[in-house]
C-alpha cells in the first residue's frame, strides 16, 4: 500500500514537471513573438516617419506619430515582461524540483499578473518605465530629434 501511494505521487510530480515544461515552452515562444512584434513596431514607425517626412506631414504631427508608436511597443514590452517574470519562476521551480520533489501548480500566468498590477497608475508606470528602457527609447528619440532638426530648418 505504502509503494502504491509513493508510485502515484512520484507519477503527479512528473506530471506537474511536464506541465511546467509545457508552460516554459509556450511562454517562452509568446516572448520571442512579442520581442518581433516590437521590432516591427520600431520599422513601421521609421517607414511611417520618412513617408511622412516625403510627403510633407506636419512635424508635430509626424513627432505625435513616433510618440504613439514608443508608448505601443512600452506596452507590447510590459506584456512580455510579464511572461518573462512567470518563465523565470519557472525555470525555478523545474530546477529545483530534482531537489524537492514538490511543485507548484502550472498555468498560473494570469492569476500572477493580476496580482502583479498594481491598478491603473501601476500599470501605466510599468508602460513608462518600459518606454525608458535604452533598447525602446533609441529609435524612437534618434527620430524625434530628426523630427525637431527639420522643424527648426523648415
Amino acid at each position: 500500500m505504502h509503494d502504491q501511494i509513493e508510485h502515484r505521487h512520484a507519477d503527479a510530480v512528473g506530471l506537474e514537471r511536464t506541465m511546467l515544461s509545457q508552460e516554459w515552452l509556450l511562454l517562452q515562444s509568446q516572448s520571442e513573438q512579442l520581442e518581433r512584434s516590437c521590432l516591427l513596431i520600431k520599422l513601421v514607425c521609421v517607414l511611417l516617419l520618412a513617408l511622412g517626412l516625403m510627403l510633407t506631414l506636419n512635424l508635430y504631427l509626424a513627432a505625435a506619430l513616433v510618440c504613439i508608436l514608443w508608448l505601443q511597443e512600452a506596452i507590447v514590452r510590459t506584456s512580455q515582461a510579464r511572461l518573462v517574470t512567470r518563465i523565470l519562476q519557472l525555470e525555478t521551480w523545474l530546477r529545483d524540483a530534482a531537489l524537492a520533489q514538490a511543485l507548484p501548480q502550472a498555468f498560473q500566468l494570469h492569476t500572477q499578473w493580476q496580482q502583479q498590477r498594481g491598478g491603473a497608475l501601476g500599470l501605466v508606470l510599468e508602460y513608462l518605465k518600459n518606454a525608458a528602457k535604452p533598447t525602446v527609447a533609441f529609435p524612437y528619440l534618434a527620430l524625434l530629434m530628426l523630427d525637431a532638426m527639420l522643424l527648426m530648418l523648415w
